[in-house]
């Protein structure tokens, strides 16, 4: 077998401690704060914990949803939004 098989098949991609939503908003506010400099530092180490916390209110896969409803993500498999009809 090539391929490694998870011990559990819901449990979230991780490195070290974070989870890949909260890795992808850390290095986006630090790219954000590198290019932009000054005060936006802040955002790099308020913007995860803010998110984290978020994250805790609402059940998993809130914000590949709310990227779906906004229009800048589409879900495979799954009709458009406000699709009126559906078929299988």
């Amino acid at each position: 077998m090539a391929e490694r098989f998870p011990q559990y098949l819901s449990a979230p991609v991780q490195v070290l401690w974070f989870e890949s939503d909260e890795l992808a908003m850390i290095i986006f506010f630090f790219l954000t704060a590198s290019i932009f400099h000054g005060v936006l530092w802040i955002l790099f180490l308020l913007g995860p914990m803010l998110y984290s916390r978020l994250k805790a209110k609402y059940p998993s896969g809130f914000l590949k949803h709310m990227l779906y409803f906004s229009g800048v993500k589409k879900l495979k498999h799954y009709p458009e939004a406000f699709a009126n009809t559906f078929s299988e």
